[in-house]
Parts: C-alpha cells; structure tokens; sequence
C-alpha cells in the first residue's frame, strides 16, 4: 500500500490567479524570511488531508462527489492582503475572500464532517476562507516589520471576483525546489 499526501481545493480563474501572483511580486522581497508560493501552485484549499492510502482515494472522491453535487455554482470576491491568524503575528499571509452565499463555508463543514467519518481528523478551528500566499519560515516564524508594512499598504487591493464550478483532489510531491501538485479528479459541482 503507497500513501499520497492530498489536499482538496479550488483552482483559482485566471484572473484571480494572475492578479496574486502580481501581489506576491509586490510583497516579497530576497531574504524577506517567507515561503511564498509559486504562481503555479496557487489555489484555494479547503482540507488538508495529509498522507492517504492509495486505495482510500476513490472512497475520498466518492465523499468529494457526494458533498458537492448540493452545491450550484457560486460566486467568491478575492480582496485585501492580510495575514492569518492576524497581521500583528502572522503565520500565512494571505488575500481574504468574502463568501456572499456561504456556500463555500458550508461545503467545506460538510466534507469535514463526512472525510471524519471514514477516518480523517476534522480541524480543531472553524474554517475561515483566505487565499495562502505566503508563510513564514525560520525558527522565529515570524514576518519583518518591512514585509508587514507591504501587505498592509495591499489591505485595500482586490484580486477580482470568481465563480466555483470545480473542486479538485490534488496530491502533493514534496520536493527539494518545493512541493508539485498533480490533480488526481477535478469533480463538478452540482452533478
């Protein structure tokens, strides 16, 4: 039996995803102590799963089917940069997304509660939606005053708005130039 690390997420417009990819060259800087995220490897996360058995991953697509198909495409607005859990000792930074339908909110309850019954460990925090852009590395965990003070001047900056038709399962290779992501099933909603 092979594991594969998984994670389910959104893949992001074009739109939303060029325009945080210029945010990201806007904000970092060489040496700036954060991890930022490759402009490929941009999405929205919605559960991280962590090592799952290859033979559990139909049974995950399964749930990911099943959870999704009461849910029509909807509508999210990708705007102002930020940091999570908050600016002043972030871990992530990151572009805040408003969920006018909650939509997003609900589905990601849901597949926690359906993924826990089959075994995985539901998160201990509500979720709370936001666009990953950075994190922080080092033993400090901690961001520069600098860097703090470029997404603070971005706090205003919208990304566009999008429509979510598609979730993907996406398994995660961990490499020495950082992870690479390869989809395993992109699932419609609403079908």
């Amino acid at each position: 039996m092979q594991t594969i690390r998984s994670f389910i997420a959104i893949p992001l417009s074009l739109q939303v995803g060029r325009n945080a990819a210029r945010l990201i060259e806007a904000l970092s800087v060489p040496g700036d102590g954060i991890r930022w995220v490759p402009k490929d490897n941009l999405h929205l996360t919605l559960k991280f799963l962590g090592e799952v058995d290859n033979v559990e991953v139909p049974q995950v697509c399964k749930i990911i089917r099943n959870v999704t198909q009461d849910f029509e495409p909807f509508d999210l607005d990708f705007a102002g940069a930020g940091g999570f859990p908050n600016l002043d000792r972030p871990r992530v930074l990151c572009v805040h997304i408003d969920d006018p339908t909650n939509s997003l909110s609900q589905m990601v309850a849901r597949l926690e509660t359906e993924l826990a019954e089959i075994g995985f460990k539901p998160e201990p925090r509500d979720y709370v939606p936001h666009l990953t852009l950075g994190r922080t590395k080092g033993g400090s965990r901690r961001a520069s005053g600098d860097v703090l003070e470029r997404v603070k001047a971005h706090a205003e900056m919208r990304l566009g708005q999008m429509n979510v038709d598609t979730v993907e399962l996406i398994a995660s290779f961990l490499e020495k130039q950082g992870p690479s992501y390869q989809v395993m099933d992109t699932i419609d909603l609403g079908e």
